[in-house]
């Protein structure tokens, strides 16, 4: 093995046996209940929660490509991220998604359809189709977390993607089977503590390494052929690598990005942790501190992609070489296609004897006999500098062996606390909301936990096979966010600010959504993602509308007690109206408020993302201009939110109450 020691191997086998010993012990609570299983017992403190969904969010595969991407732009790579890896929906739920969530007492975004529609046809429609929608997007992030566990492992050890992402994947699979959502905070909480250590070596390491030259700037332009590295400021025209040319017009990108969020992040929040809350306040209490644990990620980041500026310039002093490996490598195989250049690599580079003859010698000619096979892992499939793969090869290269071992760890827990909560998430669609809703609805609680076992061994095997038929990790994330998302979100939105949607409008709206964006994957996967988001957002959107006046009003006694608990903002006249006056006037303010913070809780965000970034590389400048924006932000945040964080539910009702002693009895 020429990457990992035993120092590594003992630290990595340490911790994956600490997983299995913790999710052993805290089998006996998840099994309790269903509640227990899917959302804590309702007990778990906002803190806790709040930690959970950081570690929920700092998955490996999306570490590697923001990390491509601030190799290729710097600071600027965030404005790419608008799309996703920012996580700026998170604004949208602590301010109102999390508590409007909450209020409805249920276990799973497709229950809480029936919530909002009834349990008649239109709110089971709504509700089966939610969990359908559910589970075929949680198959396209899982199928995203693997191809980026596999494009990761195969640095570190002599097998192919796919062997090294059966193990991580079958032992978190395996975790999150017995151990539920107390298993997913636990282990976050677990993780996490090790995520901080690494952030703080990863950083530390990067300061000292870019202190060693005088212009570290112009070292990164020289690299990357990015003359503006050091910038913060998105351009209209900026200089992109073969196969990223469409984000050159970064400004326009950062701005439409800015929208989709705005429009997906309105309506979210049927997230377990809010529906596994205590009361509003903590909803808005843990989606802040989530997100301020979330600026943990971008300094280790941005150290990663610094040291790989290093990398790249010791390793390929002359980039011309990258492009005559690759082209050994096509010539010998004319057929290969990207989406087999990974596996493709690790055969070569660990497995020379398998291969022809020529294409090893070629290889060492052009890369130089010493450490040919690690420097071709960094080729990519254009003949240049695979940033996707950035990350890992700082690794491989830079990191001694044992604390290696310990940043393996940090990367692994990361893509392990995504995976287990992803899983466990949609195994309540499953269970809750089509095996208990249809099939048995006197199942017991270990029949019911038996069926989401079976749902997580299916799960993983289906997202395997969609792993292996795409291109890259950001291949399939535009299409995650930009395609599925702009197809599910119309009926998304409409749910909450629309008094006359019902649950036909819903159903129809988003089988027609999840089906269209299915379709153009298959039939047009290289369509641009904006147009995707338009395109599809569009289609959502007319089958909504066509979908809710083909169907009847919802009972207005439904309708009206469910606005009488959730109280969102929208076109909610009748309803509105009925409300006594001193409601009426108190949910008024709330809104205002909640809406006039946005703009402050994004600047917040973004510029407590940035500032890290902006010292961890010396960019003091930018790091000065950044700060009065921070301050604002967080003024603004105190005197329009944080300060009116209700000690007590502003509309907790004995009819409230009901409501949940129902769904207990279901």
């Amino acid at each position: 093995m020429w990457t990992l020691n035993t120092v590594d191997y003992t630290v990595i086998f340490a911790y994956l046996g600490a997983l299995v010993v913790l999710g052993i012990a805290l089998e006996r609570m998840a099994s309790k209940s269903l509640d227990d299983y899917f959302v804590g017992g309702r007990r778990l403190p906002w803190w806790a929660l709040g930690v959970s969904g950081m570690a929920f969010f700092l998955d490996m595969t999306g570490t590697m490509i923001i990390t491509s991407f601030l190799f290729m732009l710097g600071p600027r790579g965030l404005f790419i991220e608008f799309r996703g890896g920012a996580v700026l929906g998170l604004a949208f739920m602590m301010l109102w998604g999390g508590k409007w969530h909450r209020r409805s007492k249920c276990l799973t975004g497709a229950e809480w359809m029936v919530f909002r529609f009834g349990d008649g046809w239109g709110g089971r429609f709504a509700q089966f189709v939610s969990a359908l929608a559910g589970v075929i997007s949680s198959i396209g992030m899982l199928a995203y977390l693997i191809k980026g566990a596999g494009l990761f492992l195969t640095m570190f050890f002599p097998y192919s993607p796919l062997t090294c992402t059966l193990v991580m994947i079958g032992i978190t699979a395996v975790y999150t089977m017995i151990s539920g959502f107390y298993g997913v905070v636990f282990t976050d909480l677990f993780q996490s503590a090790i995520i901080a250590v690494g952030v703080v070596i990863i950083s530390l390491m990067a300061v000292a390494k870019i202190g060693t030259v005088p212009d570290f700037g112009a070292l990164a332009a020289q690299v990357t052929g990015n003359p503006d590295w050091m910038s913060s400021v998105p351009q209209w025209d900026t200089p992109m690598p073969l196969g990223y040319e469409q984000y050159h017009a970064l400004v326009m990108f950062a701005f439409f990005y800015l929208l989709r969020n705005i429009f997906g992040g309105i309506p979210s929040g049927a997230d377990p942790r809010y529906f596994g809350a205590k009361s509003d306040r903590e909803c808005g209490l843990l989606t802040g501190f989530w997100t301020i644990l979330m600026t943990l990620r971008w300094p280790m980041m941005i150290g990663f992609a610094a040291m790989g500026i290093f990398l790249v310039h010791e390793l390929f002093p002359d980039r011309a070489v990258m492009a005559q490996a690759a082209d050994i490598i096509k010539k010998d195989n004319p057929a290969l296609v990207k989406e087999q250049w990974a596996d493709t690599l690790s055969v070569i580079a660990n497995h020379p004897d398998r291969c022809a003859p020529q294409v090893v010698e070629g290889l060492k000619q052009v890369l130089g006999a010493e450490d040919w096979n690690r420097k071709l892992m960094l080729v990519g499939f254009e003949g240049n500098v695979d940033p996707e793969r950035i990350l890992p090869a700082v690794l491989l290269f830079n990191i001694p062996p044992g604390l290696r071992g310990l940043l393996l760890v940090v990367l692994l827990a990361a893509a392990m606390s995504t995976f287990n909560a992803t899983v466990n998430g949609t195994t309540g669609f499953v269970t809750r909301d089509i095996y208990q809703k249809y099939i048995h609805r006197r199942a017991s609680t270990r029949e019911l936990i038996s069926v989401s076992w079976v749902t997580v061994l299916s799960l993983t095997a289906v997202s395997f096979l969609f792993a292996y038929s795409v291109r890259s990790i950001n291949d399939i994330w535009d299409w995650i966010i930009m395609g599925l998302g702009g197809g599910l979100m119309i009926p998304g939105l409409l749910r909450l600010l629309w008094w006359r949607f019902n649950g036909s409008g819903f159903a129809t709206g988003t089988f027609v959504g999840l089906t269209a964006a299915i379709l153009q994957r298959l039939l047009y996967p290289e369509l641009d993602s904006r147009l995707q988001f338009f395109f599809l957002g569009f289609i959502g959107l007319a089958a909504s509308i066509i979908g809710t006046y083909l169907g009847k009003p919802e009972d207005p006694e439904v309708v009206g007690r469910f606005y009488r608990i959730t109280r969102p903002f929208g076109f909610w006249g009748p309803f509105r109206r009925a409300l006594p006056t001193a409601e009426r006037v108190a949910m008024e303010l709330e809104h205002r408020r909640d809406i006039l913070c946005v703009p402050f809780a994004l600047v917040w965000q973004v510029a407590m993302f940035m500032l890290p970034m902006q010292a961890v590389i010396g960019a003091w400048s930018s790091f000065f201009w950044t700060l009065p924006l921070f301050l604002t932000g967080l003024t603004g945040m105190y005197f329009l939110w944080f300060r009116h964080l209700p000690k007590e539910n502003y509309f907790e009702s004995g009819e409230e109450a009901g409501v949940k002693m129902g769904h207990e009895r279901a």
